[in-house]
């Protein structure tokens, strides 16, 4: 919300945020794809409009999705921004509208994805911007809609391809193989995701070379 944006900038947080079309393709930040757990609405952003979008509410506050370019203008450059791209498909319409938008940004910024396709566009249509690739142990975490290409994710099978700047991996597999060879013969940085206790932070971030955290404060 914009509410947690601008308490961010406020204690100096740099801020990770997710983005993803609407259906008249305005881009918003929202982490699902769909307005269940944060709405309790059975519809996905992508099949309603923004206007529509604004008649609903965030967990039953007054704040509403807001707008991308709002978050942009409101941060101002004051801290710097992780931009996950939320892509299902291999169509690239939100690269090219979110690279557009990020052009006319000042602010430091670099991107990441799940989708080693948008890693891939950025590698070859703003290969200025550091981008990471984004994964976890899908199997695991049971979420395994497409095998394949989960297989090919989870495995970072990839990256001699979109060659990433960085891995974000889920933290509680700082082991596994695919982030052993990341590191031991690639040398890519891992950064850990997503901390949620200072203690669990404590505990694993000598694993990692930055980390993304959420629901507790860290002082430096």
């Amino acid at each position: 919300s914009m509410a947690a944006f601008r308490k961010a900038k406020e204690l100096g947080y740099g801020i990770e945020l997710d983005v993803q079309l609407t259906k008249d393709h305005v881009i918003v930040v929202h982490h699902d794809y769909d307005l269940v757990r944060t709405c309790g609405v059975q519809k996905k952003i992508c099949d309603l409009t923004y206007q529509e979008l604004q008649k609903i509410s965030l967990m039953g506050t007054e704040e509403r999705i807001p707008r991308f370019i709002d978050v942009l203008h409101e941060i101002d450059g004051k801290v710097p921004l992780l931009v996950e791209l939320k892509m299902e498909t291999f169509n690239t319409r939100l690269c090219t509208l979110t690279a557009k938008t990020l052009d006319a940004y000042k602010g430091l910024y670099c991107i990441e994805s799940f989708h080693p396709y948008a890693v891939y566009w950025f590698k070859k249509h703003r290969p200025q911007v550091i981008r990471g690739q984004l994964s976890e142990q899908f199997f695991k975490e049971k979420e395994w809609n497409n095998i394949p290409a989960y297989f090919v994710v989870k495995n970072l099978l990839t990256n001699f391809i979109t060659k990433p700047d960085f891995i974000a991996y889920h933290y509680k597999y700082k082991n596994c193989l695919p982030l052993k060879i990341c590191r031991k013969i690639y040398h890519v940085p891992i950064y850990g995701w997503t901390f949620r206790s200072e203690k669990e932070y404590l505990k694993n971030k000598r694993d990692f070379n930055g980390f993304i955290f959420e629901r507790f404060h860290i002082i430096p």
